[in-house]
């Protein structure tokens, strides 16, 4: 068997469905914990065929990133299976999210890079599969031009050419409540032969732009709310608003960005 059938025939047969739907659980309510919300942009997912496999490439702001990759594979993607590189050091103390279909890479050399290139393509052999990466290997500001995307990613797509390239844009930030907002945004997806690195940088960056204008307006009306949150303070403060409610006869309400009574 070759090496590139092996390596990704082990990956995929770690991948439980029973972990995924339980992991997908956990991550939701890891999210609705330390987030007032999980909020998706534009339109919602892209209208991806069904005959095709996906990869989908985003930015790298923060520790996050992977469970919202969880998180939207589970909510919108059900009906694929989902895996994704990571570096193998922090794997090897998470070793339980190879049962996600996450796997091991060196983020450094050239053994890693040849590494995710066998994975990848064994794992998009089929169309029913999706591969998820934070193409710029490193965390970084959303707001950081020009937008710089590890190499790999273009190569994967050229090894797998009918695969479909998806951007999508991830950022943090806060709103009117004490809880940050967790928000992302899909591109327009990606086929055909434009997809060098700086083609899929330049889309990226387009996705991240249009994410950050949709962020400064704190207008949750142009977003759809995936996963709910905490509100309020909590606290003194909190029970301040609430015994001031109480004694105004009106229903308690945490949330900062409500219109005030008139």
């Amino acid at each position: 068997m070759k090496k590139s059938a092996h390596d990704a025939e082990a990956v995929m047969a770690q991948r439980s469905r029973l972990a995924v739907t339980f992991f997908t659980w956990v991550m939701q309510r890891q999210i609705a914990r330390e987030f007032h919300a999980l909020r998706l942009a534009g339109n919602g997912p892209p209208d991806l065929p069904t005959d095709r496999p996906v990869v989908v490439y985003s930015n790298h702001p923060a520790w996050w990133d992977p469970a919202l990759f969880i998180v939207l594979a589970g909510r919108l993607f059900a009906d694929r299976q989902s895996f994704g590189p990571m570096d193998s050091a922090a794997l090897s103390q998470y070793r339980v999210l190879r049962r996600v279909g996450i796997f091991g890479i060196e983020t450094e050399g050239y053994r890693g890079a040849a590494r995710l290139l066998r994975i990848a393509r064994g794992v998009l052999a089929a169309p029913s599969r999706m591969l998820w990466v934070t193409a710029q290997g490193e965390f970084v500001d959303p707001r950081i031009r020009p937008v710089r995307l590890r190499p790999g990613l273009a190569r994967v797509l050229a090894r797998v050419p009918q695969a479909i390239a998806v951007p999508l844009a991830i950022e943090y930030v806060f709103w009117q409540e004490k809880q940050p907002e967790a928000l992302c945004r899909f591109g327009a997806p990606i086929t055909g032969n434009a997809r060098t690195t700086e083609q899929l940088a330049a889309a990226l960056t387009e996705t991240i732009d249009s994410l950050g204008q949709a962020s400064m307006t704190r207008d949750a009306s142009g977003f759809t709310t995936l996963v709910s949150g905490r509100v309020g303070v909590g606290g003194l403060y909190d029970l301040g608003r609430r015994l001031q409610a109480a004694a105004r006869g009106r229903v308690f309400d945490a949330r900062h960005d409500r219109q005030p009574p008139r």
